[in-house]
């Protein structure tokens, strides 16, 4: 069945999910009354200030069933009624914004340090902090939780939806338990049971790929891209995936890790248990280990920092950061030979020199394409902040019944075990 589409007046694209037949329901009058709600929430987002009026305009919907939905937002403290203005015939129209009173809270969860920020539903930061944890899960926990309640205590006047939180390694859609974290070894840990216990709020997990490429979606960067594939480097190598408009978690949520997929099987040791994975060879600590080498006696150093070092004319920064873009770019092929993405974006650290590592990677990648000119190249976001903004992102998504097909289901299948 081909994919239904619609759009508004600016042009913006809306795509419907595709249906699978096999399994699929007649449509609900409850279920037509959530999608025109989420059509409406999200062209508030996009066109704030604005009218019931310029909403029933842009949808295509009835005012009263606007005005309907629009009251209910209100009620549910999603928007707020602004000002009243007076057109030039008529009457006077009440502009509708975003609530401003609400936030979340988000987490990047790394192997050494959390990275935690407020955010509110336009994707502003208004507060930020970072915790150095240990690796022992509950003790980390504990000090996520005590600098969370701190932020809180910060903005006593804000209403807090939840905590969104991404994490280097796949999910359980359904228990929200890690599968895989080979660089963060917290096991079976309840982080979220943790959080929640923690905090009294609703906490939403998922890999750190998968919440940076909802990011993109969420605030709009993908306007027309049906096919697009997130690469996020860090620690290790992850990646998330647009087909069809619809992003792919796959059985069990394990889609996208390239980075465990071994490109020289005579490599070193990778977390997985397998030799030679990409990550090994274009990952953050990839290109930290051959700094340390060239340079022993410099000692320990961040991923912030040889960046630094490789901007200021270090040569063995420079050595190393530019193995790694070429190391990514080669291990490309991977993701264009599976998926042929017409867009691939790279988020991360090293985005932030991108003017220097980008060409490096592009023309790397560029020579192992299988046929034609290959996909488009670009940076996702800020690379530092693109894992926070997206945490939020996706608690707001599941919390706001957006793009349900993109969504895991919160009910327990047959044969899973509880959360």
């Amino acid at each position: 069945m081909k994919q239904q589409a619609g759009g508004d007046a600016a042009g913006r694209f809306y795509a419907s999910r595709r249906i699978d037949l096999s399994s699929a329901q007649a449509a609900s009058s409850e279920t037509a009354r959530d999608i025109n709600r989420d059509l409406v929430l999200e062209l508030i987002r996009f066109h704030q200030p604005v009218s019931r009026v310029d909403l029933a305009r842009r949808s295509g919907l009835q005012p009263s069933t606007v005005s309907s939905i629009v009251e209910g937002l209100v009620a549910e403290g999603w928007v707020e009624a602004g000002e009243v203005v007076q057109g030039s015939r008529g009457r006077p129209s009440t502009k509708l914004t975003l609530n401003t009173g609400l936030v979340t809270l988000a987490l990047d969860l790394r192997p050494d340090r959390a990275i935690l920020a407020v955010v509110d539903l336009s994707g502003g930061f208004l507060a930020q902090e970072t915790v150095a944890i240990e690796a022992d899960p509950k003790a980390a926990t504990a000090a996520i939780v005590a600098a969370m309640r701190e932020l809180r205590g910060r903005l006593p006047e804000k209403r807090f939806e939840g905590v969104g939180v991404c994490v280097p390694g796949r999910v359980h859609p359904v228990t929200q338990r890690m599968l895989l974290a080979p660089n963060l070894h917290w096991g079976e840990f309840d982080l979220r049971g943790a959080l929640e216990k923690g905090l009294k709020l609703q906490v939403e997990i998922d890999n750190d790929a998968n919440v940076c490429l909802l990011s993109e979606l969420w605030y709009g960067r993908l306007a027309g891209v049906t096919n697009a594939v997130l690469v996020a480097v860090s620690e290790g190598i992850g990646a998330a995936v647009l087909m069809g408009g619809q992003m792919q978690a796959g059985f069990q949520g394990l889609a996208g890790e390239f980075g465990h997929i071994p490109v020289d099987p005579a490599g070193p040791l990778c977390g997985c248990g397998q030799r030679g994975c990409w990550e090994m060879f274009a990952s953050s600590r990839a290109a930290l280990e051959w700094y340390q080498l060239a340079r022993p006696a410099v000692g320990p150093v961040t991923i912030q920092e040889l960046l630094l070092r490789f901007e200021a004319g270090d040569e063995a920064a420079a050595a190393a950061v530019l193995r790694q873009a070429e190391a990514l770019g080669r291990g490309m092929r991977l993701v264009t030979a599976a998926l042929s993405p017409e867009l691939v974006l790279v988020t991360g650290e090293i985005t932030s020199c991108w003017g220097r590592v980008g060409p490096v990677v592009e023309t790397a990648m560029r020579a192992t394409m299988l046929a034609g000119s290959g996909p488009r190249l670009a940076t996702a976001g800020d690379g530092y902040l693109a894992r926070l903004s997206g945490s939020a992102a996706m608690l707001l998504q599941r919390h706001s019944r957006y793009h349900r097909s993109t969504r895991p289901s919160r009910r327990r299948r047959r044969g899973e075990p509880k959360a």
